[in-house]
This record gives structure tokens, sequence and C-alpha cells, in this order.
């Protein structure tokens, strides 16, 4: 059975003041950059974790690389899984101290982390249980690769109240798994939930991908069957996507794979929304669905533009508009005592952070209330969006309904969507002078 994790053990936070790991790369305007000048000590930028209210924890191993995955990931030893375990409580422990509200959810990913044994990955969550405070409905996930939930890790995992599970599914054709690159049997997605069930995790996502080369919609079709018929609490289906600088990039850019055909990958959307409606399951982000009660609340964390505090190489995180990622190098890493280097990190203006509410908010079924709409848009060199808006909302890809929000159509096209109302001000500027030049 799931326990509630003991009352954890904060230390003290220190008077001394730490030096913070140097900034590898800094994005934003100068404006943006001028302001990071005041998080230049370790006391100010951990001061600003006090109102986090999630953990994202980053296990960077995996036994192969699937050719699609751009996330930091790296196929190691035990030694070195042993010495990574050791730093990663380390910055736990630097960290806690500083968050002072109860955690609502809590993200483990990778990387494989149900690929650390047993007792490596037991003195994680044990860590975790210990040094944070947990809000009465907690939400606790794990990745899972099938081949790697045994009922010992499923045991472990459960017992330490870990109450949510991810399982890479991604197909149940052999064929389309090899084309991904992807190891594992199709027969190991059940096995690997009826131990998590046992071991008294009920709350299960899989994770589908379609527009796979050469999958057909008879393959998808039943892919799709496969998993409702599996029961999970929520699914989430994602179209292929060709991410720089991944072995399924380079091989379509040489010509040796091709990319499915856009109407296709289209209808196989449709599809993924008809199928699981009729199976009682509610779209209610882009590519996530759920039974009732069972949205992902680290997901729905992310997408209304909380705060969070990122742990591991790689692993980004989010506070009141500064974003940052911890360098995805192992050995950077595992070389720096209390807080990791950080790179990435971007200090968004308030416009900035307007753009990405909407962006963030409008990927969830429901979208966003009238009353926040008006309140991005009133925001200081936000303004131009509401003709973005009004006029999507001609073409009938936005419609107001309780707020706005996407339109069927517009679910197709969404990251066109999206895309435009993130725009600065400087780009809808160039873009605008772009479509003048080209009419000339």
């Amino acid at each position: 059975m799931c326990i509630v994790p003991a009352e954890p053990h904060n230390p003290r936070i220190s008077e001394t003041p730490l030096n913070l790991p140097q900034f590898t790369k800094n994005s934003g305007t100068a404006q943006e950059k001028t302001s990071l000048t005041t998080l230049k000590t370790a006391t100010p930028w951990l001061e600003s974790a006090s109102g986090v209210c999630g953990l994202y924890v980053h296990v960077p191993f995996c036994f192969h690389k699937c050719h699609y995955c751009d996330f930091f990931s790296i196929v190691g030893d035990d030694l070195q899984q042993e010495k990574f375990v050791e730093r990663l409580l380390s910055e736990f422990v630097s960290v806690a101290p500083y968050i002072q509200q109860p955690i609502e959810t809590i993200f483990i990913g990778g990387g494989t982390p149900t690929l650390l044994n047993g007792p490596l990955l037991s003195s994680i969550l044990e860590a975790i249980a210990a040094n944070f405070t947990f809000a009465e409905q907690y939400e606790w996930t794990i990745e899972a690769n099938p081949e790697t939930v045994t009922p010992d890790i499923a045991n472990r995992i459960a017992d330490a109240g870990v109450n949510r599970a991810s399982i890479g599914a991604q197909s149940f054709d052999v064929d389309c798994l090899k084309r991904l690159e992807r190891w594992h049997a199709p027969e190991s997605v059940a096995r690997s939930m009826s131990s998590l069930r046992k071991a008294g995790i009920e709350n299960i996502n899989l994770d589908l991908i379609f527009g796979i080369p050469h999958q057909t919609m008879e393959v998808f079709r039943n892919d799709l069957q496969l998993t409702v018929d599996l029961a999970p609490d929520h699914i989430s289906s994602y179209a292929l996507t060709y991410e720089p600088n991944t072995p399924l990039y380079v091989r379509e850019k040489r010509g040796e794979i091709q990319k499915l055909d856009e109407d296709l990958e289209s209808l196989m959307f449709e599809e993924t929304m008809s199928i699981l409606d009729s199976r009682g399951y509610e779209q209610y982000e882009v590519s996530n669905y759920a039974k009732p009660n069972r949205r992902c609340k680290h997901n729905l964390m992310y997408w209304n533009n909380d705060s969070w505090w990122p742990f591991g190489p790689a692993a980004a995180g989010h506070v009141a508009g500064r974003r940052w990622r911890n360098i995805p190098r192992l050995s950077n890493y595992m070389s720096n005592s209390a807080l990791p280097p950080v790179e990435d990190v971007e200090c968004l203006s308030a416009s900035g952070q307007a753009g990405e509410s909407l962006m963030l908010g409008l990927r969830l079924r429901d979208g966003l209330s009238s009353e926040r709409i008006e309140q991005l848009l009133e925001i200081p060199g936000g303004r131009w969006r509401r003709a973005v808006i009004e006029g999507y909302v001609r073409e009938g890809l936005l419609e107001w309904k309780d707020g706005l929000r996407l339109t069927p159509a517009g679910l197709m096209v969404a990251d066109s969507i999206i895309g435009d109302l993130l725009m600065n001000e400087t780009q809808v500027v160039d873009t605008t002078m772009q479509d003048l030049n080209a009419k000339k």
C-alpha cells in the first residue's frame, strides 16, 4: 500500500552565503539579463524557491537511447549511478529548507528512473519523503520503461509514497517500436501495469506515439484498442516529432526514412479523440486524456504556469517568470556541491510572461477564462495580441465559450495559433514587415 511520507526533517537554512555555480548561457533581452545581477549568489536564488509547489527530478540513465528522444540521457555503469544518487541527495538537502509550501506534485523523469537498482531508487524516494513536506492530496509520479518494472521495483516505489506511474508504451506494434529504436516487448506493458497495480499504484498513464514512419491507420487503431483494453487512468498520445540532433532527425534529413503524410497524421489525431472519448476518456489538453478525476496534476502545473524546482542534470525549472535548466553534463553536475551549474537562464518581461500564459493555457481544452484573457491583454506590451485572437475567432479556430479556447478545427493547428500569441512585439513587427515585403 502507498503510505504518506513521514514528517520531513528540514535543516536550518545556513546564514553563510553560497557561491551560485556559473551561468553557462543566458537568454532574453539585455534588460532581462540585467535582472539576473541580483541572483549571483546562491542565497537569493534559493530564497526564490519559497513559493514553489512542485518538484521535477531528472534521472539521466537509460540502457539505450531511443532515436526520437532529445531528453538528456546516458548509459551509465553502477558506480556512476551510485555517485549520481549521492550528489542528487545532497542537492535535496541544499534546497529543501528554502521551500516553504507543501509540495503538491512531484515528477521523477529521465532517462529511465526505474533502471536504477532497487536500493538506489529507494534512497532517492526516501530522501524526497524525508526532506519535503507534502500537501494532503499530493501526486507523486515516476516514469518507467515497461521492461524495468519488476514486482520488487513496483513495491519499493509504492512503499515510498509514489502514487502514480507513467509507462512509455509508445506502440504495441513490433515494427513501429523498431523504427523508433524503442527497446521493449509490447507484452511487457501489461506485465508492468499488473506489477504496479498489485503493489497498490492504480493511477497509471500510458504514453503513445502516432505518425511513425510507415505506420498505417489500421496499426494505430490497434494501438489505441490495446491501450484502452488495459484500462489506464490516463493516456498521453503525441505526434512523433523530429527533434534536431536526434538520430531520427538525422536519418530523415539523409532520406533514410520519410515522415508520415500530414493528412494521415491528422486523421490519426482525430481517431484518437473519437476512440478515447467513446471509452470515457476526457481530452483535457491537446495530447492528454484522462478518466474522471485523473488529470495529471504535474502537467497541469506546467500548463497553469506555476512554479517548480528542478533537481538533477538537465532538469528545467520555473519560478515566477524565471526559467532555467541545470547543466546537461553529468561530470559538471557531479563535480559541484550544493547547487549545480545552470544555463539557458531567462527572466521574462511581463509581456513575455503573458505570452507564455496564453501558450500554455490554450493547450487546455477548458482554455482561459475571459477575466484572465483581459488581464493578459492589458499587460503593457501585450495589447497587440487582441487583434491576433480576434482574427483566429473569425477564422473559427478560437472561440469564446466560458472563456477563450481552441475549437476542434483549432486543435489541428494548435501549434501555429499558440506560436503567434507567444511572439514578442519585435517579432510581430518583423513578421508584419516580411508580409509587406512579400506583397511588393
